[in-house]
């Protein structure tokens, strides 16, 4: 996730080439914050006016809400929100300790005991986040943006175990539980305790079939490719796959681009069915990751 965020290029594209066409469908379907991450990403815009759209979102409490994931409706902050708000802003290399006080303050006052952020919806629903078990999926890529990124806090550090402990004992895992421990693995502080997690992680991934190596293949169902874990070159889970699967993957990849120029939405795991609005939003998302996925491979035409 963060190393895609550090990726700067304004590729060429031909006219109806797949950026071009992307580029068209963000225009006329995206958010303001799409568009301008966009801008950002793809034509060399500001990352001004990225900030000035995701403000739009952020609460008193120092989180984030207003459907900015879209998936989750309503002005509450929510971890997931939070989440979002921290990879736009790592993206457009703005996340620093005053932005990140005021958000692991509000993490705090969601997260468990032991630090550990509530499953997605569950304060949404209604949910205490103290009376709940907490959940790898929601708190891991938080926790790894953070440590990409050098904040310290408090909170940290109590997540960082949680997460640490969580991600060494999965057995029976799913996809989305996978892509958050390579999402906290790849920006661990303890680099060899990292690694050797990643190696066992990667083992459980083959093992338990979590991974479609043949995306024409039934094991395309489980919903996850190569590409989900390994979103850049350097991420530790690009040695779980061979360069024949990993280009495979990044071939099923690029031909998942729609008629109209978006990819199809990711579904956030544990939300509710997407609504036709939210749908279009979460589309618009999607499009620019899977673009920026094709970017870090030398894979954007």
């Amino acid at each position: 996730m963060a190393d895609i965020a550090a990726v700067r290029l304004t590729p060429a594209s031909p006219p109806r080439g797949t950026l071009a066409r992307a580029e068209r469908f963000v225009w006329l379907t995206a958010r303001v914050l799409e568009q301008r991450l966009f801008a950002r990403h793809f034509r060399d815009g500001a990352a001004g006016p990225v900030e000035t759209a995701l403000e739009a979102y952020r609460n008193d409490d120092g989180g984030y809400g207003h459907a900015l994931e879209p998936a989750l409706r309503g002005p509450a902050s929510l971890p997931a929100h939070t989440a979002r708000a921290l990879l736009v802003l790592d993206s457009v290399e703005r996340c620093d300790a005053r932005r990140a006080e005021d958000v692991c303050r509000y993490l705090t006052s969601v997260s468990t005991a032991e630090g550990a952020l509530p499953a997605v919806g569950t304060l949404a629903s209604g949910g205490g986040a103290a009376r709940l078990p907490g959940s790898l999926s929601a708190t891991a890529p938080v926790v790894g943006l953070l440590h990409r990124n050098e904040v310290w806090h408090p909170w940290l550090f109590r997540a960082t175990d949680f997460c640490r402990q969580a991600v060494e004992s999965l057995e029976a895992a799913r996809p989305g539980d996978v892509e958050a421990a390579v999402l906290f693995l790849d920006h661990a502080p303890d680099r060899t305790r990292a690694e050797a997690a990643a190696d066992r992680l990667g083992r459980l991934v083959r093992r338990e079939r979590l991974v479609g190596l043949d995306p024409d293949g039934p094991g395309h169902a489980r919903g996850a490719l190569p590409h989900d874990y390994a979103r850049t070159p350097d991420s530790l889970a690009r040695a779980w796959f061979t360069d024949a699967e990993m280009e495979r993957s990044l071939d099923a990849l690029a031909a998942a681009q729609q008629g109209d120029g978006g990819w199809p939405a990711r579904r956030l795991p544990g939300a509710p069915d997407l609504t036709p609005g939210a749908l279009l939003e979460s589309r618009s998302i999607a499009t620019i990751e899977a673009l920026r996925t094709l970017t870090t491979y030398g894979r954007l035409v």
